[in-house]
């Protein structure tokens, strides 16, 4: 291993919410080194849903961090257990995917983290190359032999429905159960999660020290706050960065959150020193808007370039500072003599829905040549001479008679 135990330590450290136990980290480390063999680290995804956001980020980014410290990193993909369904952090059973469902959103998953993590020299596995095989009656028995109710009831989602009498199906019970003998299968030193991941993680240190192994450091990283800075981001929160997003899109998102949310993101979502950062702020020495362009672009030109970010920035400025227009701003013809204003920002693109159109109305966040339109029922009658329309804070519209 080229870097030292000290220069580990720091990397890995940066960001995590708590390493079960550190003193286990540091010994793993100390005879990986000493031995020249990389540590097994291992990361698991349940295929239930085929977009990633900047929040899945945070995990793959620590994930980066081993790579790049020449660990073994897996990505497994859980397609066994995504039919069972986990239930953390949920207050009632999820519905079971189908194997059709699982595997169309592996692929999709695939295709995805060779934005964040080097492919090249990532271990992608499967846990229904091993749980197939052995979960059969027998071994299923002498899994759940290993845990006993009493110690899953510690769960607090499951603590919480059994206390409120709602189901809890068995097979929530052996959820954490197979993905703890996932460790075992993979012989896991380090296993990475969110901190709603925690419970689980444990027991497969449990699992492991059952079957005879040497138990994993558990690490777990934080949840991300999304773009209102209150919930966890998600995509039905609406308040999410997705990855697949324009550069554009993705740029103006950033620019939006506050200053105190900034400095989370740039420790979770980059690799600058985010301690320089907040002091120079501190001190006068950084406009708070000059680090948040520099976060924006930071995190934009990871998925797609520099120079495409540097452009967006440009554009951002050009847009909100000079009060111009963007250069790429959408034109759209109207045939119709007169269009209701929803059916004008759904056909055109700029809403994804009637629905969406009229929240977007009724908020005021809908403008026309600069007067604000928040009457729902409006209706536009298009002139051969151009109107701009404004929806939201990054979205412009030219419609036109035509």
């Amino acid at each position: 291993m080229v870097h030292t135990l000290e220069k580990q330590l720091e990397l890995i450290r940066r960001g995590a919410v708590e390493i079960i136990q550190e003193a286990e980290l540091k010994k793993k480390l100390e005879r990986s080194i000493k031995m020249n063999r990389p540590l097994v680290v291992k990361a698991g995804f349940d295929p239930t849903a085929p977009d990633i956001h900047i929040g899945h980020t945070v995990l793959l980014r620590k994930m980066r961090h081993f790579q790049e410290l020449g660990h073994e990193v897996v990505f497994l993909i859980g397609d066994y257990t995504a039919m069972i369904g986990d239930p953390s952090g949920v207050s009632k059973t999820r519905p079971r995917l189908t194997r059709d469902e699982v595997s169309a959103n592996a692929k999709t998953y695939e295709r995805q983290i060779s934005k964040i993590l080097d492919t090249g020299k990532l271990n992608v596995r499967f846990n229904s190359e091993w749980l197939e095989k052995d979960m059969d009656g027998i071994g299923v028995a002498e899994l759940l032999s290993k845990y006993s109710v009493t110690r899953m009831l510690e769960r607090d989602d499951f603590s919480t429905r059994f206390k409120e009498q709602k189901s809890i199906s068995m097979l929530e019970f052996l959820y954490p159960l197979l993905q703890g003998y996932d460790s075992v299968a993979l012989k896991a030193d380090i296993e990475l999660g969110g901190t709603d991941q925690k419970f689980n993680l444990l027991v497969g240190r449990d699992i492991q020290t059952s079957y005879g192994q040497e138990p994993q450091v558990v690490l777990t990283m934080p949840l991300l706050e999304g773009l209102d800075g209150v919930q966890k981001m998600s995509k039905s929160a609406g308040n999410y960065v997705g990855i697949n997003e324009s550069v554009k899109e993705q740029f103006g998102k950033i620019m939006s959150i506050s200053d105190s949310l900034m400095f989370k993101y740039y420790e979770l979502l980059t690799d600058k020193d985010v301690n320089a950062i907040r002091t120079n702020v501190n001190t006068g020495a950084l406009h708070p808007k000059d680090a948040k362009v520099e976060l924006a672009i930071s995190i934009s030109a990871q998925y797609h370039g520099r120079e495409a970010a540097v452009k967006a920035a440009e554009e951002f400025d050009k847009v909100f500072k000079d009060k111009g227009l963007p250069q790429d701003i959408v034109k759209f013809a109207v045939k119709e003599d007169e269009m209701a204003l929803v059916e004008l920002l759904a056909r055109s693109g700029i809403c994804k829905s009637k629905t969406e159109a009229r929240r977007l109305i009724e908020q005021g966040a809908v403008e026309i040549n600069n007067v604000k339109i928040t009457d729902a029922g409006y209706k536009v009658r298009p002139e051969a001479k151009s109107s701009t329309l404004k929806a939201g804070k990054r979205s412009f519209l030219e419609f036109y008679k035509g």
